[in-house]
This record gives structure tokens, sequence and C-alpha cells, in this order.
């Protein structure tokens, strides 16, 4: 998914979102909503460790991710934290944790209506009793506009990066053609990806927190202002 563009992740969206405000007004979330003092966090789908860096300075942190390059990326951030390789539909780490995330709208990523109530599932089978599970859903099909074009640039005296997206959907699967040209010092690259999120539905969120044994509340804020569902893993499930 990331492949060529994983070395530039940080560079193209750190300077819009600032990782370390918005770890700890979700720790504070986490921390109003939790029934458990297990101080152990799991980041599902971590790309480059820009969240897991400040929730390490509170949590014992661990990390999952299906893209090696983004997980590259991390590494070298991370010395000495466990990041694993595998997809968030069905990982398995064979033990659970106080809190679990899923950040940056990367639940799209699980495409389809049963993607991702799996995915939500495995979310809070990694989770303790009275653990918090907390994902940041993508656009809803309501909001989604295919057609719609975007362009941003970059412009550092050693980096230059535009990034065009134009956007599309398939039934309830939303396309991002994105465009990337890219200038160092050493010239030009130019590269293309394509990403395929699924568009669900609020009642198709909350159905699939339900399902999973959570207590489930909808913040409609977020770090990205497309909300938040927060849910607690029932004793015993």
């Amino acid at each position: 998914m990331f492949t060529e563009s994983a070395a530039l992740y940080d560079a193209i969206f750190g300077e819009r979102h600032d990782a370390v405000a918005n770890a700890e007004r979700l720790r504070a979330l986490i921390g109003q909503h939790a029934r458990t003092r297990d101080a152990t966090l799991l980041d599902v789908a971590c790309g480059t460790g820009a969240y897991l860096v400040p929730f390490r300075r509170h949590y014992a942190v661990e990390g999952v991710d299906l893209d090696a390059a983004m997980l590259a990326v991390a590494r070298r951030k991370l010395p000495g934290v466990q990041l694993h390789e595998a997809d968030m539909v069905d990982f398995a780490l064979g033990r659970q944790f106080g809190t679990v995330v899923c950040l940056g709208s990367s639940i799209g990523y699980a495409r389809t209506l049963p993607g991702l109530r799996r995915t939500v599932a495995n979310l809070a089978r990694h989770a303790v009793d009275g653990g918090v599970v907390l994902v940041e859903p993508w656009f809803t099909p309501e909001v989604w506009e295919p057609g719609r074009l975007s362009a941003d640039l970059l412009d550092r005296p050693d980096l230059k990066i535009a990034r065009v997206l134009v956007s599309s959907a398939n039934a309830t699967v939303s396309i991002l053609d994105i465009h990337y040209l890219v200038a160092t010092p050493n010239g030009v690259e130019r590269f293309e990806e394509r990403h395929e999120m699924g568009l669900f539905t609020h009642d198709e969120y909350l159905a699939a927190f339900r399902g999973a044994g959570l207590d489930v509340v909808h913040d409609t804020g977020g770090p990205l202002g497309r909300g938040l569902y927060l849910g607690v893993r029932r004793e015993g499930w």
C-alpha cells in the first residue's frame, strides 16, 4: 500500500497532525473509560510509529502493521519495541493489552463489512477485560465524495513533494488514486499508489463493536475530525 511512499509519510503528514497533542487527548479519553489499570497498549495499523512514540511515555507499547516499509521506518524510531508485521483482520499475538488502538482511519482497510466485523472482534480479543478498544473511523458512505480532487505540496529546501489525489468509489468501497512527484538533490521520481477502503455506516460500526463484546460510545471529534468509537471489553466475554 505505502511501499513507495513510506519513507515520505512523516514528511507529508507530520506537520499537519500533532501526534503528541493528539496522543495526550486520547490518553485522557482512555482513562475516563478504562476499567483496568493495565498500562499496556497495542497500536494496530501503527504505520511509521507516529503515535507509538508519545504513547511510549505512558504505556508499555507494541505495534502491528501489514506494510513492511512502514514498519522499517517505525523500527528506526522505536528501538526495543516489538513491532509485528501482520494483517489487522487476523493477527494473533497470544496475549492481551489494557488498550488497543487503531487510528488514522486505518480501519477502512478492512474494506468489507465482514472484514470490519472480523477486525473489531480481533481487536477486542487482544484487550483484557475492562480494557479499551479505540478506533478512528474512515468516512461514512453519505459523506464520501467520488470525483473529488485534492492536492498537497511539501516545499522544503532539499525535498519537494507534489501529491495529487483522485477519489472514486465502487459500491461501498472508496478508491483513492494517489500520484506523487518527488524531487530531491538526486533527481525527480514519479510513482502512483491505489488505496481501497471500506465505507461503513455509523450503525455498522456500533454493531461491530457490540457484536465483539464491547460496550461502545461514540465521540464526534477525534484527531482527524471523523469521530472515534471507544469500546470497553465486557468481563467474561
